[in-house]
């Protein structure tokens, strides 16, 4: 059973996570938002390397955490990390240079030999394509065997970090006439050949995070930068089991990007309680429902949805760490977070009115940086799509 108090190491690196947010990345947040430039933040550079000795130092001191049993493991404090980084930026948490959506990848499969040749990681994830969003089953891009090295052809898009990465790790297929199966992921170093960032997007939200389009043109890389098996499966049911082994990056990965709703719509709330307290307002949870006010029924609401969210997060990044099938529960944290986050900081922006709607506060800033969380690493919809399948025991072809 999931206990939903953190251990004492988790609450530590939560307020450890928490100084660096107010004290790093909350003063430069509107910096980089208005500037939105291609270069890393220069202050990222020294920050990046202070959480990495800390983090380091954490991990060697403290271990994963253990609880009547239950392990705590890499995906629990990368979450509650996380949490707690994105109270301060989602953007620059996004651009740290120890961060990356491919690192996670890389780290599930490959060889300690293999991160060793390949260096310090900072690596992005290429999935979706012009005619591929969260349907990664549909992948166009093209991996073909040319003796020692695979031969990379296709288009990504909406490359989070693609531009200031180091490597890309490459959703691809070995035959796009098996669908799903032939699927694998591949280390791309940035700079090699037939690799090219033909954009970087201008956006609403995350601005101090890069977004980029790469084409690969006859990109070779060795063949050991196949990251997994190379086999493609022969049987539906090996198929199933070689699709599920790529998707599971996602299961690791889904309660992290929750996290960062998390994280975002605390920051909301608590900048919105602040404001209001200046006005006289604070919060009386003794008070009987009748007494309420109307903004204080609806921080009470908004307070009560948080918290439902934070707990599936939890949940899912603890079922990973203890070796749970959370897949179901992973895409639960991740719609409900997604959609909770979209809707607090909105909603705190409409309780604060002038102050939230202007550039006086960084409330407008939480609501744009909120709507992509719901969207990336698979949308509400596609979410939704899963948790329907898992409940009601059906494949892909039987429920689209």
């Amino acid at each position: 059973m999931i206990n939903l108090e953190l251990p004492k190491d988790l609450q530590d690196l939560s307020g450890l996570m928490r100084q660096f947010s107010e004290g790093g990345l909350r003063p430069i947040s509107r910096k980089y938002d208005a500037l939105e430039q291609k270069e890393l933040p220069e202050e990222l550079v020294e920050l990046g390397a202070l959480l990495k000795a800390g983090r380091s130092s954490s991990s060697k001191k403290e271990g994963a955490s253990k609880l009547e049993g239950n392990r705590n493991g890499n995906n629990m404090r990368m979450t509650v990390a996380t949490e707690a980084m994105c109270w301060g930026d989602v953007g620059l948490f996004l651009a740290m240079p120890t961060i990356g959506l491919g690192n996670a990848a890389v780290e599930a499969v490959a060889s300690d030999e293999q991160k060793a040749e390949w260096g310090e990681l900072f690596a992005a994830m290429a999935i979706t394509e012009p005619g591929c969003g969260s349907d990664s089953a549909n992948i166009k891009t093209t991996a073909t065997l040319d003796g020692d090295e695979w031969v990379l052809n296709g288009e990504k898009i909406f490359v989070t970090d693609g531009y200031r990465c180091r490597q890309v790790v490459v959703w691809a297929s070995l035959d796009t006439t098996m669908g799903k199966a032939a699927i694998k992921s591949f280390f791309v170093p940035k700079g090699t050949p037939g690799m090219t960032v033909t954009r970087v997007e201008h956006k609403l939200g995350i601005r101090a995070s890069d977004t980029a389009q790469i084409v690969f043109e006859n990109c070779r890389v060795p063949k050991a930068n196949l990251l997994g098996n190379p086999e493609i499966a022969k049987t539906a049911e090996a198929r199933k089991k070689a699709f599920g082994g790529v998707m599971q990056t996602f299961d690791n990965t889904r309660p992290i990007v929750a996290a960062q709703a998390v994280g975002l719509a605390r920051a909301a709330l608590d900048l919105t309680l602040d404001l209001l307290k200046e006005q006289g307002l604070t919060l009386d949870y003794s008070k009987n429902y009748h007494q309420l006010s109307a903004i204080e029924n609806d921080l009470y609401g908004l307070e009560a949805d948080w918290e439902s969210a934070r707990l599936l997060v939890l949940k899912a990044a603890w079922m990973a760490d203890n070796r749970q099938p959370n897949s179901m529960n992973a895409s639960m944290s991740k719609a409900k977070a997604g959609r909770m986050g979209n809707e607090v900081s909105l909603k705190c922006v409409e309780i604060c009115g002038q102050l939230g709607y202007s550039q006086t506060e960084l409330l407008e800033k939480f609501a744009r940086d909120s709507k992509i969380i719901d969207i990336y690493e698979g949308t509400q919809q596609i979410q939704q799509l899963i948790i329907a399948r898992q409940i009601l025991g059906k494949n892909s072809s039987e429920l689209k």
